[in-house]
């Protein structure tokens, strides 16, 4: 027993060591250069899209490619209910870092629903900003009080990668706890934080699925569980590997890429925010979608290509 306990020690001091280690490196890539951290801010803030920015790295292009090629919501937006997206980004990485498909992915989703979304992305660390920004988009009369009827129209989407889709759960059980529901979380190689329980989704989620690879030394849960299956639905739990399927990273720093890589890799597997995408899409295009519709739906089974 002792034996054990003392492998689990070590292996999450292995754990938070690289993810350090990688936040000191992405952070000292930020800063080594003016021109590189100059073009990462316009990459952020620049009004077009990364579908469309031909500077834009080739690894970010790929990881949204099937994103970008899904025709335009047109007319359809107009009959889409108001929703709120919410993504958080994993590790460290600030909540604007360019380098990140998850930001990008966001910006995606705001040019394909101009008018229907709201669509932002956090640090893993504010989630409780996350959350007044939720509560405050909700609050539709702002007199600084949720109404019964508030709530109940609520139509939320969180999203998050790593840390971020330990995130995701916490503020889908935060939201909860004030009686909101959730829409839909989605998961990608979710690595536990301290004191959160990123495997076990609430009962105010009506859909939920996850995305994990196995590799490395920085791998995410392989099974989230309801914590009420009559309320909630697993989507799936999607397995991916790339030890035959290679996916360029050079978007992430040299310390990632080398000893972390396969965690960056599903992070920027174009298979991955596909999926992510067409969920939304679902959700977002179905008038009829509701949280008390979803639950008593069979749901859809989805998920990539796992031949490789």
């Amino acid at each position: 027993m002792r034996k054990r306990q003392c492998a689990k020690l070590i292996t999450q001091s292995l754990v938070l060591a690289t993810i350090y280690v990688v936040a000191l490196s992405t952070a000292h890539g930020q800063a080594s250069s003016l021109l590189e951290k100059d073009a990462i801010n316009r990459s952020a803030t620049s009004a077009v899209s990364i579908c469309e920015d031909a500077a834009a790295p080739s690894s970010l292009k790929n990881a949204l490619r099937q994103v970008c090629l899904r025709k335009p919501a047109g007319t359809v937006d107009f009959t889409i209910q108001k929703t709120i997206i919410i993504g958080f980004v994993g590790g460290f990485v600030k909540h604007d870092d360019a380098k990140h498909p998850e930001v990008h992915f966001a910006a995606c989703l705001r040019d394909r629903y101009p008018s229907r979304i709201d669509a932002e992305v956090f640090s893993n660390h504010d989630g409780q900003k996350a959350l007044r920004q939720v509560l405050h988009l909700l609050d539709t009369d702002r007199d600084g009080a949720l109404t019964a009827v508030e709530k109940e129209h609520a139509r939320i989407i969180i999203y998050g990668h790593s840390w971020g889709a330990s995130e995701t759960v916490t503020l889908a059980r935060e939201l909860g706890r004030n009686g909101i529901p959730v829409l839909l979380t989605i998961q990608v190689d979710t690595i536990a934080k301290p004191k959160q329980k990123g495997s076990i989704i609430p009962s105010n989620v009506a859909n939920a699925v996850n995305f994990y690879q196995p590799g490395g030394l920085l791998h995410g849960r392989s099974e989230i569980l309801a914590a009420d299956p009559a309320r909630t639905k697993i989507i799936g739990n999607f397995r991916m590997t790339y030890e035959n399927h290679p996916i360029n990273c050079d978007n992430y720093p040299w310390l990632a890429r080398t000893f972390d890589k396969p965690h960056h890799e599903i992070e920027n597997d174009p298979r991955v925010w596909d999926q992510a995408a067409s969920l939304i899409d679902s959700e977002l295009s179905d008038p009829a979608s509701s949280v008390t519709s979803l639950r008593t739906s069979e749901g859809r089974q989805v998920g990539p290509d796992n031949s490789n």
